[in-house]
């Protein structure tokens, strides 16, 4: 009997620090993803400026302000990139990160601790959820403003001249619209993994 009781201490005691240790790793992957959905929406606005830049301006040489321009589209693209990449990866890796925690939920008997550790638990996932769903949309709204970017500088391509950049004003337009929808999605993200980070966080408050 003592051994049995000694054998069920240590399974959960292991259980206990691989639920640990699981949280902490997920809350540095989201502190990790928040980075970098920051720097893409930093990115973003970065782009946007140059690309209004452009056309707003009046008078003097366009050349800088296009060339500007076009050095932000690939980073721009590297961001989508990595934006995509974000959501596979937390597809791929919920289950880890939650699989141990509900395990040793499972083996929680006081059902008082059982049913506040498994809202926890529910919590976190539910945020988790809403985090790459809104990566999700993020991407799905970036296509249209990554085309819009390509459109207007393959439009100035050849023609960076005053009437050149007035003929890209509509899409120019457009590419402003589409960027709310990007930024949206990627602040609400944010707020979630934010969220997550301080939920999952060991300093107490």
């Amino acid at each position: 009997m003592k051994k049995h009781i000694a054998v069920t201490l240590g399974l959960v005691t292991l259980l206990a620090c691989a639920t640990q240790a699981g949280q902490q790793e997920l809350a540095a992957r989201m502190k990790q993803a928040r980075e970098e959905a920051a720097a893409t929406s930093a990115q973003l606005n970065t782009t946007l400026q140059a690309l209004n830049t452009l056309v707003c301006q009046t008078e003097g040489d366009l050349r800088p302000a296009y060339q500007a321009f076009k050095a932000e589209i690939p980073r721009t693209q590297a961001a989508a990139t990595a934006t995509s990449v974000r959501v596979e990866t937390m597809t791929r890796e919920k289950e880890r990160y939650f699989g141990d925690w509900q395990n040793a939920i499972n083996g929680i008997s006081n059902m008082s601790l059982h049913k506040k550790a498994q809202k926890r638990l529910n919590a976190a996932s539910q945020s988790y959820d809403k985090v790459k769903a809104n990566l999700i949309t993020a991407g799905e709204k970036f296509r249209p403003f990554l085309s819009d970017l390509a459109d207007v500088e393959k439009s100035l391509s050849q023609d960076v001249t005053a009437a050149g950049v007035k003929s890209v004003k509509g899409v120019t337009k457009r590419a402003n619209w589409d960027y709310q929808f990007v930024s949206k999605s990627i602040n609400k993200a944010l707020k979630e993994m934010e969220k997550m980070e301080k939920a999952l966080s060991s300093q107490a408050e």
